[in-house]
């Protein structure tokens, strides 16, 4: 009897471990194997290079006791993805950041797939545009959350983490490599400025040229309406590719905007601006008859014709929006 319960012991003890020694090998490896193997290539490197056999193994694969941020793109010549590159430094940036973080553990791993080295992936994950950044979580499959809406928060390294702290709690302090570019820029441009000064030192006149200081008002204006400033901080896309390829130019909500969308708006305003001050030329005594009509005339288009376009750009961001002029 003892002989019996002995022997249904051991085969109920071996069935246990086998089934669970199943579940953790699942992709061919035990958890611990995974982790360790994650933990050895991110020493190396922070931001994991990944194909289809990788994505496999070491994302897909269940039991996972840790997370992964993957960021799928197409980095390849022939894509023409221009925000790809950009997204992956930034991507880069805040994968270093953690790993040389007080918080750096393995519990959290970057990684990158590219189209053309793990394409099986993308039709695995129903992705047919890039850059995409996906949370796969420690426990359960990704929710609609944990895909980053690129389009509303941008994907500069800021941006990421704070994505990143949400998802998963573990918060990473951004450092940024030292950029001496804006530096150099700066004072190259003030060694050429006080050249400039040194060589008019005897006819410094122009300083006091309206129309110069008139010109740089104006551009500067048109730089901060038409939204660089939130380029800086959102850094947003420069355009956004579609899921039928279709390209868009103009964010369709009022809540966010691409970086040609800016370019577009500053061309907009400069115009309304020239025919503006065309029609004031026009009733200038001193102007010549002959251009006052070509003045006011020219003024009148311009002013029209472009204002109605920023109007059709304003009611295509904001739904609901009731005039337009000229153009839908």
């Amino acid at each position: 009897m003892k002989g019996t319960l002995l022997f249904c012991l051991i085969v109920i003890s071996s069935i246990f471990f086998y089934h669970a020694d199943g579940q953790a090998r699942k992709g061919g490896m035990t958890m611990a194997e995974r982790v360790q193997q994650l933990s050895d290539m991110a020493a190396k490197k922070a931001l994991l290079k990944f194909n289809g056999n990788k994505f496999r193994d070491y994302v897909k694969s269940t039991p996972r006791n840790y997370s992964v941020i993957v960021m799928f793109t197409a980095m390849a010549p022939q894509r023409q993805c221009m925000v790809c590159k950009h997204a992956h430094d930034e991507f880069t940036i805040v994968a270093n950041s953690f790993k040389y973080s007080q918080s750096y553990s393995n519990k959290l791993f970057f990684a990158v797939v590219d189209f053309d080295e793990g394409s099986e992936v993308f039709q695995m994950m129903r992705l047919n545009t890039a850059p995409v950044f996906i949370h796969f979580p420690a426990k359960g499959k990704p929710k609609n959350t944990d895909t980053m809406d690129i389009q509303r928060i941008g994907f500069s390294a800021e941006s990421i983490a704070k994505w990143i702290g949400e998802r998963t709690d573990i918060q990473i302090r951004v450092f940024r490599p030292p950029n001496y570019s804006s530096t150099l820029a700066l004072v190259f441009l003030f060694i050429f400025l006080a050249g400039l000064l040194y060589m008019r030192r005897n006819n410094l006149e122009f300083l006091y040229n309206k129309n110069l200081w008139a010109v740089g008002a104006l551009f500067f204006c048109f730089m901060m309406v038409s939204g660089q400033m939130w380029n800086h901080i959102r850094g947003p896309p420069f355009f956004h590719k579609g899921q039928n390829g279709q390209i868009s130019y103009i964010h369709g909500s009022s809540q966010g905007q691409l970086v040609i969308e800016t370019y577009i708006v500053m061309v907009l305003n400069a115009a309304v601006v020239l025919g503006m001050i065309l029609l004031t030329e026009s009733a200038n005594k001193n102007t010549d008859p002959k251009k006052k009509k070509v003045f006011a005339i020219a003024g009148l288009v311009l002013l029209t014709v472009f204002f109605s376009l920023i109007l059709s750009v304003f009611r295509s961001k904001t739904q609901g929006y009731p005039y337009s002029f000229l153009f839908k």
